[in-house]
């Protein structure tokens, strides 16, 4: 039974105007905290300078895979630019007579195949074509490589600020869940990330783990009293589930729960009573 409960699994979140495509095996909306004026009594956070830079020839690289993938008319005018995004996103909008294509930072040490998968991939999306699998499959093998990953955790860890974590919830103690939790089914040999409630409700998910800053999060729909604990265990120890089993590439995909995921999971005494609770609380 699949229920969109969790954040880990990646899937690509795209919009179309504008276009923006992110890797979502590691999350972002939520986990970065907006800036704002600071409150009384509270610190400013110091300004990160972000540094833009253009892609070489990235006009010209648009323009060909304009034509490539069949898009009708003349190719409009392209600024391309690298941006330290906080994860591996693809971004494109119309801004003013021109096309605005961002690429992450992670990418400026790719291969043209690769900046050229993901010029098609994001004009695919604005001109609604279809793409060559030969043509996007170099993106696609770059961004789900190991070595890939590894640097997107690196990347996020420094750019992703830690949300403010409050563990101890009006119905629910994450911190004390989590010990009982390693105690019980890991031998007390998990390490701890950060653990806490999300500061809003989310409507689609109920968990989810971020390697970046290392953090679980747990829907704050949950700490409710009429919200039974072993449901909330559940979802926990699913989450701590993902910090054991980190995602890896297996085939042409990513794999986020592996079958020794699976297995560990059923391993939860109350595993299908607790799904069917998260699916009616789902709907």
């Amino acid at each position: 039974m699949q229920l969109p409960l969790f954040g880990a699994r990646p899937v690509a979140r795209e919009d179309s105007e504008p276009g923006r495509l992110q890797d979502a095996g590691e999350r972002t909306n939520g986990w970065e905290r907006r800036r704002g004026r600071p409150g009384k009594g509270k610190k400013r956070q110091k300004k990160r300078i972000r540094i833009i830079t253009a892609v070489p020839g990235g006009a010209a690289l648009c323009q060909r895979m304009f034509t490539r993938i069949g898009c009708a008319g003349p190719p409009p005018a392209f600024r391309v630019e690298f941006y330290p995004y906080a994860s591996l996103t693809l971004t494109i909008r119309r801004r003013d007579e021109q096309m605005l294509v961002r690429f992450s930072d992670l990418l400026q040490r790719a291969p043209m195949a690769v900046l050229e998968g993901a010029a098609a991939i994001l004009l695919a999306k604005i001109y609604r074509r279809r793409t060559p699998r030969a043509l996007i499959a170099p993106y696609n093998d770059y961004a789900k490589s190991h070595r890939t990953r590894q640097r997107i955790q690196t990347m996020r860890g420094g750019r992703v600020r830690p949300a403010a974590l409050d563990a101890a919830g009006e119905h629910f103690d994450l911190n004390q869940m989590f010990d009982a939790l390693n105690d019980k089914f890991f031998s007390g040999g998990l390490r701890k990330p950060g653990v806490g409630w999300s500061t809003r409700g989310w409507r689609r998910q109920f968990g989810s783990y971020d390697p970046g800053p290392n953090q679980i999060l747990l829907n704050r729909r949950m700490d409710r009293p009429e919200v039974p604990a072993y449901v909330v265990e559940y979802v926990l120890y699913h989450e701590m589930l993902h910090v054991k089993h980190p995602t890896r590439k297996s085939g042409c995909s990513l794999l986020s729960h592996s079958p020794e995921f699976r297995a560990e999971e059923k391993l939860f005494p109350e595993f299908a009573r607790a799904r069917k609770a998260l699916d009616r609380l789902a709907r």
